[in-house]
């Protein structure tokens, strides 16, 4: 039923009836309309204090979630800030919708205050770019984003709303939203896939991408422990299968043990679900190209896939682990290639003391491990912070890490804003480097406005380590533009409103830990590091 409204308000409407709880941004003046509509809706609007933290935390949900994270932001500057949310949801094909506010459409082509092209900025790392000139297209349009953001390899879909366009008074109303099928695997690809695994001896299981649900993720992992299949996980895609069943054998790409990149390279069979075979996983192109190789994806095109493909089974990755599950299989691997694989893994993933003065991660590592809730999310921007919580912390729990597989820096904490928001019952903790945590901090504002609350634990080594590591490979003893000077972490947590603590020795991060728990409020914990640390250290693996 239709009835007399404004292109502003009926985007609201069609949001709230596909479901969407919340949306993250920054107001402009060129969406009022919208900002009107959403006064009094049932969706929540999150105001952050910078669009890129609106970015990162519409990206977050809609990695958490089963349906798109939104943010909104204006013209110009303010589409240039949330710019790194866009390339991180292309790359990490995670579903995002961004509405952008622009110019009056008569002022276009004149340089008018904050005019950009749309198109030309983002048409490179979106899925969709479209812009609303139809206002009776209105809920038309933002229903399609959804379902595109969703279907095949999720992605990002920019909406630019042009500010007068968004006042016109129409006869319309909202549609019905779009279901986006969850492929099934056929019948004769099973069978094929079948007759694979029973002639391999060294088959091997790489799991990835978004669309993982417990149900799914349990029964690929039962399988998969059930025939002797090692199952490795994409580059920052931890969380796929709970790494209590004993298939779980670690992840490939950055920071992976030598071990598993043996393995890669030594499998007669790769059947990578809801991932390709890309740059990271492989080492830059160089590993598990020669195996006979097997992609379960439901992207027809298989973007960022490199080298060979024997068969593409075009599934939803929870259908095709339901499916796979059910069958029998005649698959026999070789003797203990499972149980070295587990061993190799469980050696890995313990803890090492690095040694070093100040802040040892890896023992405060294995004291998180034992206060942290078993289906706590974890959330970390990028950085060599991030390899101590990837090597050492478990996921059992779906849907539980949200961290970009594009290396974008500021996302730790802005995910785990949006973390907290939409899952109020669950804990959340962020490792945050030093750098990573002052791209997006201010976001701990944002999450006392709303009633957030997640523990970040910020590693302060004064310097941009990842870079600096680099540096001494490439130009020892020549460092040059990686040194920061560092505010009081915890005293500017308690600015905020928060809770702030210093923690010196890792023996003491056990009860600080929990004095930030009890808090109940967004919290830091800040522990200072060596700064010739650099990564855990490294076992023989």
């Amino acid at each position: 039923m239709s009835t007399t409204t404004t292109a502003g308000h009926l985007i609201v409407a069609q949001l709230e009836r596909a479901g969407i709880q919340r949306v993250y941004g920054v107001p402009g003046e060129s969406f009022l309309d919208v900002l009107d509509g959403l006064h009094g809706s049932s969706i929540e609007t999150v105001v952050t204090r910078h669009e890129g933290g609106a970015g990162f935390m519409a990206l977050a949900e809609g990695r958490l979630t089963e349906l798109p994270g939104v943010a909104m932001v204006t013209r110009g500057p303010g589409a240039a800030n949330a710019f790194i949310a866009i390339h991180t949801a292309h790359q990490d094909a995670t579903p995002m919708i961004l509405f952008v506010g622009l110019i009056p459409v008569a002022d276009r082509g004149r340089e008018s205050f904050q005019e950009f092209d749309i198109n030309a900025w983002f048409g490179s790392t979106a899925k969709k770019v479209v812009t609303l000139d139809d206002a009776a297209s209105a809920a038309r349009v933002v229903d399609d984003a959804i379902f595109t953001a969703l279907s095949g390899r999720p992605g990002p879909v920019v909406i630019g709303l042009p500010e007068d366009v968004l006042v016109h008074a129409i006869e319309s109303g909202t549609v019905e939203p779009r279901t986006v099928p969850r492929s099934e695997p056929a019948a004769a690809d099973l069978a094929d896939l079948e007759t694979k695994l029973a002639a391999a001896r060294k088959p091997l299981i790489v799991v990835g991408g978004e669309g993982w649900d417990q149900s799914s993720s349990d029964a690929l992992a039962g399988w998969a422990s059930h025939h002797g299949v090692p199952v490795l996980a994409d580059f920052r895609a931890y969380d796929a299968v709970p790494h209590s069943s004993d298939a779980y054998a670690g992840y490939l790409g950055y920071a992976r043990s030598d071990a598993n990149a043996r393995r890669l390279d030594e499998a007669d069979l790769l059947v990578f679900v809801g991932c390709v075979r890309a740059d990271v996983l492989s080492d830059g192109y160089k590993c598990g190209l020669d195996a006979v190789t097997v992609v379960v994806n439901p992207d027809a095109d298989l973007l960022g896939h490199f080298g060979r493909l024997d068969q593409h089974i075009p599934a939803h990755v929870a259908s095709f682990a339901r499916a796979l599950a059910a069958t029998a299989s005649a698959v026999e691997p070789a003797a203990s290639w499972l149980a070295d694989a587990r061993a190799d893994y469980e050696k890995f993933s313990t803890a090492q003391p690095d040694g070093g003065t100040d802040v040892d991660l890896a023992v405060v590592m294995e004291i998180l491990k034992q206060e942290m809730d078993p289906d706590a999310i974890i959330t970390y921007g990028a950085g060599n912070h991030s390899l101590w919580p990837a090597r050492y912390l478990r996921h059992n729990t779906a849907n539980s890490l949200a961290a970009p597989r594009n290396g974008a820096m500021g996302m730790g904490i802005p995910a785990a804003v949006a973390a907290s928001l939409a899952y109020p019952g669950r804990q959340v903790i962020s490792v945050a480097g030093d750098g990573c945590f002052l791209m997006n901090g201010q976001e701990m504002a944002t999450a006392m406005s709303h009633g957030g609350k997640f523990i970040a634990l910020v590693v302060d080594n004064g310097i941009f380590a990842t870079i600096r590591e680099h540096q001494e490979g490439h130009y020892p003893g020549r460092p040059s533009g990686t040194h920061m000077t560092n505010p009081d972490f915890a005293a500017l947590a308690r600015s905020y409103g928060g809770y702030g603590e210093r923690v010196e020795k890792a023996e003491d991060f056990g009860a600080a830990f929990r004095r930030a728990v009890e808090s109940g409020l967004p919290a830091v914990l800040h522990l200072p590091q060596d700064p010739t640390t650099r990564s855990p250290k490294t076992a023989s693996n």
